[in-house]
């Protein structure tokens, strides 16, 4: 066997792994509450226990996290910025926002929003990056937007993706890909300075907090070392929340509070979605991996690697907010919002590359790989199987226990330990779904119908959480189960594009 073939075969023996580990758990459980089901109720009880911690742990960082956040919101960075980091108007920001067919409005909602920040946005760089196949749909926006809005900036460079580049995969990545190496030529041509660059990539909804560009001045300028640091901001979904049906504000908010978590241990962050670094390490690395889904995620892998484990991510403590995926038909929104879970999901394609580039690079200190892989690893496998093993299979062995007649102490005491440790849990719950409202944006004047209308409104966002079983499930296990099967068979995803609807 050639080494070709040999390399194929190892990759896809780590592309199986993920996906097998999942299906063997669901396997082992099923086969356990039939043929042991004592066994099976300890395993249930065990996992229980296990998750219960878990969350236990995750409300302890979310408090942290949630403490930084108000005291960052607080502070006027951009009075601040003279004071904190005197040498800041030195550094120009680079702004990448890919577009794929999104409509004018959505587009220009996001040019508005940066001439509005509080920083000097003379010192901004926006590169609206546009694909060839929208060419004709997306090639007078760009005129538009060119025509009212560059004076407000120092350079706006519009870049059109060509289709069918050789080793592309059709998405967000191959577009950065594309802008970036176009962007260096415009950066080479005016002899900027590579370290005094920030780049940030936001989705084309991404609107940012007032004092976005200030915090992360600070944060950069201030930092040890920053051209080995991304830059991690929060993640709301709140330009259409009000607008949004139950269930996609539902999801959408058990992202903002699943990152705000994991902002709180540095250590595991992984860049997601809006984020941003130094144009240096973006040359570095050749800019965005052009053949992959989840090109947000890995971002950070690529320096990780290329820089031997000499690479982090800050967490900053201000938000960005983007729209959920409502568009004003529920079904065609949840359907939407399946696809957007099973994209997110598909970072399950970073095990494979991890361990392939983790094993062949003899610099990266073996601590660092391994807290990676298992960070990513426990992640997806928890995603994916968590809530069903809770929510479905907790009761299974129970039940065939009872008609078996196995009167154990474990059978008998077993739903008195789920039914506590899940009261245990719910304490997250009932946490997120306060702070959820307290971050809400002012409800649109159109919806005030009357002072009862608006604190029923206002209710029902509290009250939406008790879905959060049913979401967990739909929304949460069975795209994550799709997306590693996928990759186990070898089913590859190709990148699916969020539909985007403005707020009324």
């Amino acid at each position: 066997m050639n080494t070709t073939y040999r390399n194929y075969y190892i990759y896809r023996i780590l592309e199986i792994i993920p996906g097998l580990i999942v299906w063997t758990t669901f396997i082992v459980a099923i086969l356990l509450s039939f043929l042991a089901p004592v066994w099976g109720i300890y395993f249930i009880i065990a996992f229980d226990l296990y998750w219960v911690l878990r969350l236990s742990y995750m409300w302890i960082h979310l408090m942290h996290s949630w403490k930084k956040y108000r005291q960052a919101i607080k502070t006027d960075w951009w009075q601040e910025l003279p004071k904190t980091a005197p040498s800041w108007s030195a550094y120009n920001h680079i702004i990448f926002l890919p577009t794929a067919g999104e409509p004018q409005e959505i587009v220009e909602t996001t040019f508005y929003n940066l001439t509005q920040v509080k920083y000097d946005t003379k010192k901004f760089i926006v590169v609206l990056a546009g694909e060839g196949r929208f060419k004709e749909q997306f090639q007078p926006i760009a005129d538009y937007i060119i025509q009212k809005y560059e004076s407000y900036f120092h350079k706006i460079i519009v870049t059109i993706h060509p289709d069918n580049l050789q080793g592309d995969v059709v998405g967000k990545g191959s577009n950065l890909c594309y802008s970036g190496g176009e962007v260096k030529k415009y950066i080479d041509a005016n002899n900027f300075d590579y370290k005094k660059l920030i780049v940030s990539t936001f989705d084309i909804d991404t609107v940012t907090h007032p004092q976005y560009f200030a915090y992360l001045a600070d944060k950069f300028i201030n930092n040890a070392d920053p051209y080995h640091a991304s830059f991690q901001p929060m993640a709301f979904y709140h330009n259409n929340v009000w607008e949004s049906d139950i269930v996609t504000r539902v999801v959408a908010n058990s992202t903002t509070f699943w990152l705000l978590t994991e902002l709180a241990r540095p250590s595991r962050l992984f860049t997601f979605s809006s984020h941003s670094m130094s144009w240096q390490a973006l040359v570095d690395i050749g800019f965005w991996q052009n053949n992959i889904v989840t090109e947000d995620s890995r971002i950070f892998l690529q320096c990780l690697i290329h820089y031997d484990g000499d690479y982090r991510v800050e967490p900053m403590h201000i938000p960005v907010s983007m729209n959920t995926v409502y568009v004003g038909h529920f079904w065609r929104s949840i359907k939407n919002q399946y696809k957007q879970m099973r994209r997110w999901a598909y970072g399950v394609e970073h095990f494979p590359y991890m361990v392939w580039h983790f094993h062949k690079s003899k610099n990266i200190p073996w601590p660092v790989k391994l807290r990676y892989i298992w960070n990513q690893t426990e992640g997806v496998y928890s995603w994916a199987t968590a809530p069903v093993l809770i929510t479905l299979m907790g009761w299974l062995p129970l039940k065939i226990a009872e008609q078996r007649s196995l009167t154990t102490v474990a059978a008998q005491n077993a739903p008195f330990i789920m039914e506590n440790l899940m009261r245990l849990g719910l304490l997250s719950i009932l946490t997120i779904a306060l702070m959820s409202v307290i971050i809400l944006p002012p409800m649109p004047i159109h919806l005030k119908d009357s002072t009862w209308s608006k604190y029923y409104r206002y209710l029902m966002m509290g009250l939406q959480w008790f879905i959060i079983p049913f979401s967990m499930i739909i929304f949460g296990s069975l795209p994550a189960i799709d997306a590693q099967t996928r990759l186990m068979l070898g089913k590859y995803m190709g990148f699916w594009v969020t539909e985007k609807k403005l707020k009324k």
